[in-house]
Parts: C-alpha cells; sequence; structure tokens
C-alpha cells in the first residue's frame, strides 16, 4: 500500500502504478529511492515557492524562482525508465493537453463529490444508502472520465487510501469529521455488489 501511495503523491494514476508494481523489472528498493527523491525535489521548489510568495510581497522580484530545471530533470529520468509502459503511456495520453483550468476544475469537481458524501453523512444517512451509492458511482465515473479507467479494484484500493493515508483522511475530513471513513465505507459496500 505504501508504494501505491508514494507513487500517487507523484501523480501516476492507479493503472500507472498497477503496471508498474507487477513489471518483473521492478526494484523496490531501487524505486523508493527514486521516490524519495524525487519527492525531496518537489518539496524544495514548493518551499522556494512559498519563500517567494512572501519577498514577492514586499516587491521583490522572484521570477528566478519559477526555474524548475532539476525537477524536470528527474521527471526525463522515470520518462527513460517507464516511458515505455503502458501505463505510462495510458497516463501521458490521458492528460497531455489539460491546462492550469483544466486541473482546477477537475481538482474542484473532486472536492465537490467529496462535499456532497459530506452533506450525506450529516444528513444521517448511512454509507449503504442510496443517495451514498450514487456519490460513488459518480465519483469513479468522474477518475474514469477524466483521469485512468477506474475499475472496482481500484475504487476499492482508493477507498482504503482515503483513511490509510493521513493526508488524504485529513484533507477530505476537512468537509466534516469522518468523511473519509463513510467514503471508505460507501466504496466498500459499493464494490461488493
Amino acid at each position: 500500500m505504501q508504494e501505491i501511495l508514494f507513487y500517487r503523491e507523484l501523480d501516476f494514476s492507479l493503472k500507472s502504478i498497477d503496471k508498474i508494481l507487477s513489471s518483473p523489472n521492478y526494484d523496490k528498493e531501487k524505486a523508493l529511492a527514486e521516490q524519495k527523491k524525487l519527492l525531496l525535489i518537489k518539496k524544495e521548489r514548493l518551499e522556494r515557492l512559498i519563500s517567494a510568495i512572501d519577498r514577492a510581497k514586499k516587491g521583490e522580484n522572484v521570477m528566478n524562482v519559477f526555474d524548475n530545471s532539476e525537477f524536470e530533470n528527474y521527471k526525463q529520468e522515470v520518462k527513460e525508465k517507464w516511458g515505455e509502459t503502458d501505463a505510462y503511456k495510458e497516463h501521458k495520453e490521458k492528460t497531455k493537453d489539460y491546462g492550469k483550468e483544466k486541473w482546477n476544475n477537475l481538482s474542484e469537481k473532486m472536492n465537490d463529490i467529496m462535499a456532497e458524501f459530506s452533506v450525506c453523512m450529516k444528513n444521517g444517512e448511512g454509507p449503504d444508502s442510496d443517495n451514498a451509492q450514487s456519490l460513488v458511482k459518480m465519483l469513479q465515473n468522474h477518475i474514469t472520465e477524466n483521469y485512468y479507467h477506474c475499475s472496482n479494484e481500484i475504487l476499492m484500493g482508493l477507498g482504503q487510501m482515503y483513511i490509510a493515508d493521513e493526508r488524504f483522511k485529513n484533507n477530505i475530513d476537512k468537509n466534516g469529521e469522518g468523511t473519509a471513513e463513510f467514503i471508505s465505507k460507501a466504496i466498500e459496500i459499493y464494490c461488493r455488489y
């Protein structure tokens, strides 16, 4: 599960992750080292951007902060390693024309779905209610239409990740304490039938 979560943090689709993990050439230790390196680069970049915002508020020119060549170089290395896999190709093909506005709209739609789950829960409906089950289907369709084919098996993994990974859980629970658990249970029920 942890390997999946690390790849998700690096924006790999679950289908892509499945292909990578099931590859006969997959080396867990090497993959973890590479994931760590990319996440550290990403972290450093985010810290530079946050600092740049503070400096820009003071009137400083911060255009140099947008140099992300190190991150781009590592992305190139990832492409060289996994660029020939079907999973990588699917991910790239599906999202190749997505601009910032498209990504923002998709993120907003996902947040709306999570908020609807919270409303359902707060209204006293159970995860097995028709409304909750319709929301699971909406979530699955959203993922399939915009990111990758979300089979019931992948959906079940997402539901487990929503409660196993504190970052996901905390983000989802911004809609109301217990929302992540509610969604996970609704997904589990949905996938059983």
